[in-house]
């Protein structure tokens, strides 16, 4: 349990410095919103793209395997960040980023269900959350790491105006100057991410025989209504937190919410995550005593009343309602994840592809909310991480019971 939480800490300390990213490229390469958030879009996708090859390789391999073989990607993708910053190219880092996505991917598909199964299926839930919390505080820690060895290792970009007068050679300087801050940090987490992966191989995992079994197996995923809903689950969950984590910033700006500058804003969002990774070390210790469905669903209408409260009111209680969300959403990841993939057996490796495929969420679902944000407002547009958290209470106090169907 302590050496493959480490994995948690590693995907989510990388999956938040894409926030760092974000506005560094923009800067770098002129670029709009629409274009930078392909850093996100690239991000979210590749689990789709790789989450069922995944899955297979851990038929094939078992879960050790997949473990070091994701840590490896991810090592490989995150070096691909000194070529892209050398020539500059935002298309190279995209490229760089959805290798490191796509090793993260082999690891979420392959560490979930290890750590879900890796007991007694009774406290599966309540040990995936507290793995998860150590995944809330690499999101936590990353921040501050980002902006002081990126941002803050670079002299202040231009102002726009100023990079579109400069002539190509004077440009290209530029760039390569700006870009150059990126090099550092990403090589000394890929030589982290090898290290790591040295480790996990010559480490003794327990091997988990009901679930690593290889041959063939006479059944799918589909036939498990428990495990299809909750992919459903994940993708509207994801969806929702990244949907109020990426429009808060501008939601605490306005002058009815909480009248911050853009900096006060971005700085309130300790808060949420900070929230998420509080909520999974009390979740892990409730979920001991606490059925998961019920806890789930609990929370899920609690967030539901939340942003609904956010959505309905102005000023500071708008602004903290939807904040505490953050703590609400802390158990739902792991919580639908062991729900999902209880009593698979052997089919495990292919229901957490599934269920990692899911996440695809975290694209789509914002910007459905950017759309309506568009056209109703900010304020209202919460009404879809609404609609996303009646489903997962639907999917906790009812869609979560296991019941499959039989092949005839």
């Amino acid at each position: 349990m302590a050496m493959v939480t480490t994995l948690f800490f590693m995907w989510g300390f990388l999956t938040c410095l894409n926030d760092i990213l974000i506005p560094h490229l923009k800067s770098i390469f002129d670029l709009n919103y629409a274009e930078v958030m392909l850093v996100q879009f690239a991000f979210f996708t590749a689990y789709f793209i790789f989450s069922f090859p995944s899955g297979k390789f851990i038929d094939y391999f078992g879960y050790k395997k997949a473990m070091v073989a994701g840590l490896v990607t991810m090592g490989i993708g995150a070096f691909m960040f000194v070529p892209a910053a050398a020539v500059p190219s935002f298309p190279l880092f995209l490229a760089a980023l959805i290798t490191l996505a796509a090793g993260m991917t082999i690891l979420q598909t392959s560490a979930n269900p290890y750590v879900a199964v890796l007991g007694p299926p009774r406290t599966a839930s309540s040990r995936l959350n507290l793995t998860q919390a150590f995944n809330s505080l690499g999101t936590t820690v990353a921040p501050s790491f980002g902006s002081k060895l990126i941002l803050g290792a670079v002299a202040a970009p231009v102002a726009v105006e100023v990079l579109r007068s400069m002539d190509p050679e004077h440009r290209h300087a530029y760039q390569i100057s700006q870009a150059a801050s990126v090099k550092g940090p990403y090589i000394g987490l890929a030589v982290a991410l090898l290290a790591l992966a040295v480790v996990i191989a010559f480490f003794k995992l327990p091997k988990i025989a009901a679930v690593e079994a290889h041959g063939e197996v006479h059944d799918s995923v589909w036939k498990h209504r428990h495990l299809v809903l909750g992919a459903i689950g994940i993708f509207v969950y994801v969806g929702a937190e990244v949907s109020i984590g990426s429009f808060l910033t501008n939601y605490f700006n306005r002058s009815d919410i909480g009248n911050l500058s853009l900096k006060d804003a971005a700085d309130m969002l300790k808060y949420y995550w900070g929230g998420a990774m509080v909520g999974r070390f009390l979740g892990s210790a409730i979920l001991q005593k606490v059925r998961t469905g019920t806890l789930l669903g609990f929370n899920a209408i609690m967030a539901c009343l939340l942003v609904s409260v956010s959505m309905l009111t102005f000023g500071h209680m708008a602004m903290w309602s939807i904040l505490l969300v953050g703590l609400f959403n802390s158990i739902m990841f792991p919580s639908i994840f062991t729900l999902g993939v209880d009593g698979l057996g052997p089919l495990t490796g292919d229901g957490s592809a599934l269920l990692i495929a899911a996440i695809i969420g975290g694209a789509i679902v914002p910007e459905l909310q950017g759309f309506l944000a568009d056209r109703i407002g900010i304020h209202h547009a919460f009404f879809l991480p609404v609609l996303c958290y009646l489903y997962i209470a639907y999917y906790g106090f009812r869609g979560s019971q296991r019941r499959v169907a039989q092949a005839v």
